[in-house]
């Protein structure tokens, strides 16, 4: 056996087997549940804050779903920034349209760091009645068990309970792009690291004991990176406690994206993560399939195999595992997935090589610089 031999077929088979143990561990943590999780006897108050900006797709679907939770007790708080936005009228409508739950809108912008959405949640932290409270994104789609899923990966050690996006029903090709950059990629890397103990937060909903955060500065304390989800994961873990994932995450409603929303996207997510965690970051380069799949080709020309169909048998084993996956979750399949996780894994190794060189992206028209690991510019 040749040393180059030896090398690729090493590389290769650590690289799977991680892609396939990974999957394992996703498809345990995010199979559907069996029924509705039902209110614990004396479920706690809970308080959930909705930073709001803008028109998105499904956004009344979305922001409706907050006023259906099957829990006792809990109220709304729907913030955004400008008394110029639009969403304005949206939620106007569904607070007025269900009388019965507890809700309020509040307007203004509190400057505290270069982060416009943390900017943007603090009124609402601030107005909170409740000891318990969730930060959830407008566009998470709230099943009606949402707060009960949430509070039943608590645990003594938790310092947050949060839950990565999952896309779903998404129209065109890029927006089934943007599942494949999401589910099977994305949220199974999260979960094989929540389920090892090494979880981290996620800005789209993150449930919060009021105390634990006060004792780390307060709201006031996420503004220490320029996102909020780094900054959470880094108090938590600095407080000797844990980010917990909620079982089976809740989807984000896609509808159509264009091309360029879905790189931004990517591109803004890379470059935080690089920022924020760059030893974390490093290993990303291995994450897609083409690594292994340069491997596996080696590995063919050493012992004269068909290259063509050894890497092609490599892609259905890769390919193949994620479908069983996003089969298992319930997560969007059609035909054009093995397209969409293909050209995921061709521009990973572009977005791991902007994500060190560059600095600058935009967030909802905000443009934004980060430099290195907790500072902004």
């Amino acid at each position: 056996m040749t040393p180059t031999l030896l090398v690729a077929a090493a590389f290769g088979g650590l690289i799977t087997f991680l892609h396939l143990a990974s999957v394992a561990l996703a498809v345990w943590r995010c199979r559907p549940k069996p029924r509705m999780a039902r209110p614990a006897d004396g479920a706690p108050p809970v308080s959930i804050v909705r930073p709001v900006c803008g028109i998105e797709n499904h956004i009344a679907e979305t922001l409706g779903s907050s006023f259906a939770l099957d829990y006792p007790r809990y109220e709304l708080l729907f913030c955004v920034a400008s008394p110029a936005d639009p969403i304005i009228d949206v939620v106007e409508r569904l607070i007025a349209a269900h009388p019965g739950v507890p809700a309020r809108l509040l307007i203004g912008d509190t400057k505290i760091s270069p982060n416009p959405k943390l900017n943007n949640v603090v009124k609402g932290w601030r107005a909170a009645t409740h000891d318990w409270i969730v930060l959830a994104d407008s566009n998470v789609a709230m099943p009606p068990d949402y707060l009960q899923r949430l509070q039943a990966r608590w645990r003594p050690d938790s310092g947050l309970v949060a839950s990565p996006p999952v896309g779903c029903d998404p129209v065109g090709f890029a927006a089934e792009l943007e599942c494949a950059f999401l589910n099977a990629h994305q949220a199974r890397w999260q979960y094989a690291a929540d389920s090892i103990g090494f979880g981290f937060a996620q800005g789209k909903t993150m449930l919060w004991r009021r105390a634990d955060l006060d004792r780390a500065g307060g709201i006031g304390a996420l503004a220490a990176e320029v996102a909020e989800d780094a900054a959470a994961t880094k108090l938590v873990r600095d407080a000797g406690r844990h980010v917990h994932l909620v079982d089976a995450p809740f989807g984000q409603p896609l509808g159509r994206r264009s091309l360029k929303e879905v790189w931004y996207r990517q591109l803004r997510w890379a470059r935080l993560r690089r920022a924020s965690f760059p030893l974390y970051f490093l290993p990303e380069i291995l994450s897609g399939a083409l690594p292994p799949a340069i491997a596996a080709a080696i590995v063919a020309t050493e012992l004269d195999h068909p290259v063509a169909a050894t890497v092609i048998g490599f892609a259905v084993l890769w390919y193949g595992a994620e479908y069983v996956l996003a089969r298992s979750a319930g997560w969007h399949v059609s035909w054009r997935s093995p397209l969409c996780s293909l050209t995921r894994d061709l521009l990973l190794p572009v977005l791991f090589v902007m994500g060190w060189t560059g600095t600058a992206f935009v967030w909802r028209g905000n443009a934004m610089q980060v430099a290195r690991a907790g500072e902004t510019r």
